[in-house]
């Protein structure tokens, strides 16, 4: 079995059980099943879809950013500042601006990184606490509240394109933007060699320091819009925005068959990944069921994914381990004697 039919096979069990938890709250109200619904978890799960690319490129390499979240918030409060002291500008400089700061946030991420050869999540869980501090020294601790926000922040993510809100648009793009990377660009798939087997890529010529930056640098450019977009949807920029949803969109990942390990996953496996989060957060109210149990209910599913994810990789693992077996075998065998030629006399 090749490591692509177990991703396929994994993200139609995970898709299976998205549509059976999805039955089962419709059945008992079936206002969950409709349309407008789900339309609703759509747009609520779009900002998690656009941090989720970010954060699986950056899996891949067997990292981790646990600064995304403190990259949106960053982000967002500057934009919102920006808003605030210039009521004039216009819309396409705040959308540069938020992906020019997350981009900036996440290639210091990996040059510190592969400048000193630290640890991912020493290095990201640094800059996490030092993106929180900047967010107080560039407020003052103050937060800007609904009326002192743009009104092209907050119009944003409140429009219609298309019959459609322009969050799932902004999410559409971010995944179709992963899956060409991964599926049809060399840096992509040399992101999955690199964590698949870093040494080999390495003798293999892969830059490994650029794919690096390229991997920290896009996760904060997608959290910087998505910052720039979370300030508008929730009309607010304080200290704490969206604190610890860094776990949240890790989850996702790793729901999706993101392997922390590195090497593996796939973009439709991490927007199942994003959907069963959304799913999930939607059903909750609606059975009744304490806001309180839902970080409770992503770190059981985080654990059950994991192993998983470790179970699939040791599967392979064997069967790797009994194809080289095999192959040494056969090779190893003596040879077989010369056919005696048979008299023309004796053929049957």
């Amino acid at each position: 079995m090749t490591r692509p039919s177990l991703n396929l096979r994994r993200e139609w069990i995970l898709l299976v059980i998205i549509a059976a938890i999805a039955l089962a709250v419709g059945a008992r109200a079936p206002v969950f099943l409709t349309l407008r619904n789900g339309l609703d978890i759509a747009n609520d799960s779009a900002i998690l879809a656009i941090l989720v690319i970010g954060q699986m490129l950056v899996l891949l390499t067997r990292g981790v950013d646990l600064s995304v979240a403190s990259n949106l918030a960053l982000t967002g409060m500057l934009c919102a500042l920006a808003g605030r002291a210039w009521p004039g500008i216009p819309l396409v400089v705040l959308l540069a601006m938020s992906a020019g700061i997350g981009a900036l946030l996440g290639a210091l991420n990996g040059w510190l990184i592969v400048r000193f050869n630290l640890p991912a999540i020493v290095v990201t869980l640094g800059t996490m606490s030092a993106y929180r501090g900047a967010i107080f020294v560039a407020s003052g601790g103050a937060w800007i509240s609904d009326h002192e926000i743009h009104p092209l922040i907050k119009g944003l993510p409140r429009e219609t394109w298309f019959g459609l809100p322009a969050l799932l648009w902004f999410a559409a793009a971010a995944l179709l933007f992963g899956a060409w990377l991964l599926r049809w660009r060399r840096e992509g798939r040399e992101l999955y060699a690199f964590g698949g087997h870093p040494s080999a890529a390495v003798y293999a010529g892969i830059p490994v320091t650029q794919r690096l930056l390229m991997a920290y640098t896009l996760s904060g450019l997608l959290a910087g819009v998505a910052g720039l977009l979370w300030v508008g949807r929730y009309s607010i920029a304080f200290t704490e925005l969206a604190s610890g949803f860094e776990l949240t969109v890790i989850a996702a990942c790793v729901i999706g068959g993101v392997s922390i390990g590195g090497g593996v996953g796939t973009v439709g496996g991490a927007a199942l990944g994003v959907l069963f989060i959304g799913v999930v957060n939607g059903a909750l109210p609606v059975i009744q069921v304490s806001p309180f149990w839902q970080q409770a209910i992503a770190g059981a599913v985080i654990l059950i994914s994991v192993a998983l994810n470790a179970g699939s990789q040791r599967q392979r693992g064997r069967q790797i381990l009994e194809r080289h077996e095999g192959t040494v075998s056969a090779s190893a065998a003596p040879p077989a004697p010369p056919a005696t030629p048979v008299p023309q006399g004796n053929r049957a």
